[in-house]
């Protein structure tokens, strides 16, 4: 089993190809989301499906394709849409949270941060957070359809174990379902290169959403080198989540390239711009070798101008280089707190944004220093 899954749920799924939403799709994935959080997993929602409420909320109406027209439509039915899953949580006692993103949000790195610790903090009190796309501020995302897209950045924010994306297909097909009666469903594929076929029968775009089995498949291609394995099934599929979950063999799987902690290692130890860095003393460097954080109180000098999430190159006194992370706090907060203990960072701050400068989840240590300066 699993232990932390991000389910994508797409437009066409949700309507079941209809011009409005589907109440009854909408309370058989909850059903399901609860059911699977109560064996332990924790799950985060990648809804699209503002878009198609908020045509359901005011008529119908034909509109011009044009963004301005998409994101007003999305600004009204984003609150309906939530609404609706809202009320069906309840009924099982289950809370969520509503998250919108932009793919801006998880590649500029504070907010990354920032996002990371929402997500994580909603999953540890056992509240499942439903992320859509913030389409009424987005431009490039609204035209692509990157909620597939979005899913996969989520699912590396999170270190998901699985991404799930649902749709009105079975699958990936050898060839356009569509218009070759002679395609083949492909149950996986491991090559480390998605066959040429296989992205041009990707290639059509279904009717209801904004996306379509192309950005499908390119989320699945950004997950898999992330260190995240991905599932591509079809959303009416009776109790798909559970039985892909159990691991069951439906669509078609793409496992991961590499393993989340590698993934997590090469984007850490590929960000340090060169100049960003902090001198420990002897008993921090001793503590990181141990496995331990780093915490203020063994920061000895601060190098250079970062900002929080950037990558700290980490110094012993001789300079040579023991470990790279991702800072909590910017260089001009941490020269205020380096060489307290944590429990004096609000004193001196006013706030606080954890006990550590660099938590050991987001540290990398180096098999043999080297000299940095």
């Amino acid at each position: 089993m699993y232990q932390r899954i991000v389910v994508k749920v797409g437009t066409s799924t949700l309507t079941g190809g209809q011009p409005s939403l589907s109440v009854e799709r909408i309370t058989d994935l909850v059903q399901q989301l609860v059911a699977l959080r109560h064996t332990g997993c924790q799950v985060v929602l990648v809804s699209s499906g503002a878009i198609a409420a908020g045509r359901e909320r005011l008529g119908q109406p034909l509109l011009p394709k044009a963004v301005p027209a998409k994101q007003m439509l999305a600004a009204v039915g984003q609150p309906r849409l939530m609404a609706l899953y809202d009320r069906s949580f309840e009924q099982h006692a289950q809370p969520v949270a509503q998250v919108l993103l932009t793919r801006g949000d998880l590649t500029r790195r504070r907010s990354y941060l920032n996002a990371r610790h929402t997500l994580l903090a909603l999953l540890d009190q056992q509240i499942i957070p439903i992320v859509n796309e913030n389409d009424t501020v987005s431009t490039e995302e609204i035209r692509v359809g990157d909620n597939d897209n979005l899913s996969a950045l989520v699912a590396n924010l999170v270190e998901a174990d699985l991404l799930l994306l649902l749709t009105d297909q079975a699958g990936l097909f050898s060839a356009d379902p569509r218009t070759n009666p002679q395609a083949q469903l492909l149950h996986e594929i491991s090559s480390a290169e998605i066959p040429a076929a296989v992205w041009e029968a990707a290639g059509a775009n279904g009717a209801q959403g904004t996306g379509g089995m192309l950005t499908k498949l390119q989320a699945a291609g950004l997950a898999r080198q992330s260190g995240v394995a991905t599932v591509i099934a079809a959303g009416s599929e009776p109790q798909v989540v559970l039985r892909v979950a159990r691991g069951e063999a439906l669509g078609t799987r793409l496992p991961a390239l590499v393993s989340a902690l590698e993934s997590r290692k090469r984007y850490i130890l590929s960000g340090w711009d060169g100049q960003a860095r902090v001198q420990v003393d002897g008993g921090a460097a001793a503590a990181l070798a141990r496995g331990s954080s780093l915490l203020p109180v063994g920061v000895a000098a601060v190098h250079g101008e970062f900002e929080r999430g950037d990558t700290l190159a980490v110094l012993d006194a001789a300079g040579h280089e023991l470990a790279r992370g991702l800072a909590n706090y910017a260089a001009n907060e941490l020269r205020i707190i380096s060489g307290q203990r944590s429990d004096q960072i609000t004193a001196l701050l006013g706030y606080e944004y954890g006990d550590e400068v660099i938590h050991r989840d987001h540290l990398v240590l180096l098999a043999r220093p080297v000299s940095a300066l």
